[in-house]
């Protein structure tokens, strides 16, 4: 199952982390962008190019160290189809060093158009009789906030080509609790189940377990439907985002979901530390992978030296950092 893959694989480099591959061009150094726009000019395509070579650069210096990476759709898409062939290329180089691969673009719509992006970054579509994968990802984040009917496509083809989700369930944008943290009340509404929310984190008397707020029900729901799913490692294929911002929600979390593998974002640049996501890992140190992106990429800025270089040392840092919180 894909995330026993991956498990096997942290357990393999003894590193819990995952890469973001967010390609921000302000970020690339300029010796690279310049010989791609010497080629091209200033174009897409010479954005494209400068963009792939960066991104192998750091994966062939990561990929003995590191088990995953991250790309986060937007960036590649921004640079139009150049962009999203860049995407394929990293992602098929990724993979061929036997990295796992997670595509970062919280995807989803109703039932049917959620099926067309399920087969577009997890499946496969069938051209005459030719079945193509068009990207082929390992696990791609998708929204869950619009509900079962529009996840179970996703699971659906995860279980046909062994791939994974993570669902947003917290995440680590300053105003997530304005719908998030709201309060979840279920009751009877002529005859049927049906949901109530009111502001606040507790019940007059105080029990979120009674009382659980949005993010918690939307987990919970997560992992009821993707229960005939659980692998030997026992996590099923859908997993949650969860960010690293909110050490008390990821250790109240982890709690509850026992079965839900942990994708947490937000270590480093945007706060999230050993400390806060140390509650993300089971009892063993299994369950989680915490994701750095611009710590990582942007480690030459402050180190100085070549941008793969300084990547490595951070992520070397960041793995070993992490390790003195938990056990693998």
């Amino acid at each position: 199952m894909s995330f026993d893959r991956l498990q096997k694989k942290i357990d393999e480099m003894k590193n819990p982390t995952v890469v973001g591959l967010d390609p921000a061009l302000e970020y690339i150094p300029r010796d690279i962008t310049k010989k791609h726009i010497d080629r091209h000019g200033e174009t897409l395509e010479a954005a494209a190019g400068a963009v792939c070579q960066w991104g192998m650069g750091l994966i062939d210096v990561l990929y003995d160290i590191v088990p995953a990476i991250k790309p986060q759709l937007a960036y590649y898409e921004a640079l139009g189809p150049y962009g999203l062939m860049a995407l394929k290329t990293i992602c098929d180089y990724a993979k061929g060093k036997s990295m796992y691969v997670i595509f970062d673009g919280k995807r989803n719509d109703i039932s049917t158009t959620a099926e067309a992006y399920s087969a577009a970054y997890l499946g496969t579509v069938t051209v005459g009789g030719n079945e193509i994968f068009p990207f082929d990802a390992d696990a791609l984040t998708v929204n869950a906030y619009l509900g079962s009917d529009c996840i179970r496509p996703f699971i659906k083809t995860a279980v046909k080509y062994d791939k994974a989700v993570f669902a947003l369930v917290k995440t680590s944008n300053p105003s997530a609790g304005e719908l998030q943290d709201l309060v979840v009340i279920k009751k009877g509404m002529q005859g049927k189940q049906g949901i109530q929310v009111k502001q606040g984190q507790e019940d007059s008397e105080g029990s979120s377990e009674q009382t659980p707020n949005l993010y918690t029900t939307v987990g919970e729901l997560m992992e009821e439907i993707s229960r005939e799913t659980i692998g030997k490692c026992g996590y099923s294929r859908v997993g949650a985002v969860i960010g690293a911002t909110y050490p008390e929600e990821i250790e109240f979390l982890r709690k509850r979901l026992s079965s839900t593998f942990f994708l947490i974002p937000g270590y480093g640049a945007q706060g999230g530390s050993a400390d806060s996501v140390a509650g993300a890992f089971d009892k063993d140190g299994h369950g989680a992978i915490i994701n750095a992106s611009r710590s990582i990429r942007t480690a030459w800025e402050k180190t100085g030296g070549h941008y793969t270089d300084a990547a490595r040392r951070e992520a070397i840092r960041m793995r070993d950092e992490i390790l003195q919180r938990i056990m693998i």
